[in-house]
C-alpha cells in the first residue's frame, strides 16, 4: 500500500500561528498586569484608610478622656481644658486623663496633647508635665502623612445645634476659637462639641463631630 505524502506547515502558516500565539500572550499580560495593578492600588487604598482612622482614634480617645483640668504654659499663663481654632497656639490642645504609667513614675496620668500640622503631616505631641517651664521639650509623633489643612470649630451651647435640609449638623455658626482672655485666670469651660475637618492630599476634605463627655 502505497506510503501518504508528509506535509508540513508552510512558512506562511508557521508565522500566522506565531503571530495569534503573541496576540493571545500579550492580551493575557495586559488583563494580568491590570489585575496586579488593581490589587496594589486596593492595597494602597486600604492602607490610607486605615491611616485616616488610626489618626481619627486618636482624637476620639483624647476626647472621651477629655479632663476639665487647666494648664499653665511656659509663661505662667492659665491655659483653658481645652484650647484651639485660628488664633490658638495650635489647632487643638486638650487635657486627657488616662495616661498609662507602665514603669510607675512619679507623674500624673494626666496628659495634655496638642495636635498641628507640621507641614503635610498632622502631628500629636505631648509634655511630659502639665505645668511646664521653658526648659521642658515638647514630644511629637506623626499620625498621618498627605494632611492640607486642619480646621476646628466649637459648639458652646447645645441650644445652638442646628441641621440642615439633610438632616446633617450645621456648623456654620460655631466658634471658630476656643482660648482663655490673655493674663485672666479665669478660663472659659468645655465645650458642647467639636468638629473637625482634615483636608487630605487625596481624599479631599474629612468632618467629624465629637461630642464632649458630659459635666
Amino acid at each position: 500500500m502505497p506510503s501518504m505524502p508528509q506535509r508540513g506547515f508552510t512558512l506562511v502558516e508557521v508565522l500566522i500561528a506565531l503571530a495569534i500565539t503573541a496576540f493571545v500572550a500579550s492580551a493575557a499580560y495586559a488583563g494580568l498586569s491590570a489585575v496586579i495593578s488593581g490589587a496594589e492600588q486596593l492595597q494602597v487604598n486600604g492602607q490610607r484608610l486605615r491611616d485616616v482612622n488610626r489618626a481619627l482614634n486618636f482624637i476620639s480617645r483624647d476626647i472621651r478622656q477629655f479632663n476639665e483640668r487647666p494648664v499653665r504654659d511656659e509663661f505662667g499663663e492659665l491655659q483653658p481644658s481645652i484650647t484651639g481654632g485660628l488664633l490658638a497656639l495650635y489647632p487643638l490642645s486638650i487635657t486627657r486623663a488616662g495616661w498609662y504609667n507602665s514603669l510607675q513614675q512619679p507623674r500624673s496620668d494626666l496628659q495634655r496633647v496638642y495636635y498641628f500640622l507640621d507641614e503635610d503631616r498632622l502631628s500629636r505631641g505631648y509634655y511630659p508635665v502639665l505645668d511646664r517651664s521653658t526648659n521642658i521639650e515638647r514630644l511629637d509623633s506623626v499620625i498621618l502623612e498627605g494632611v492640607e489643612n486642619i480646621e476646628v470649630r466649637f459648639l458652646d451651647a447645645i441650644d445652638k445645634l442646628e441641621l440642615d435640609r439633610d438632616l446633617v449638623v450645621d456648623s456654620r455658626n460655631w466658634a471658630q476659637n476656643w482660648i482663655g482672655e490673655p493674663g485672666s485666670t479665669a478660663v472659659p469651660p468645655p465645650p458642647i462639641a467639636m468638629e473637625i475637618r482634615l483636608t487630605l492630599s487625596d481624599l479631599g476634605e474629612l468632618r467629624r463631630i465629637y461630642e464632649f463627655p458630659a459635666r
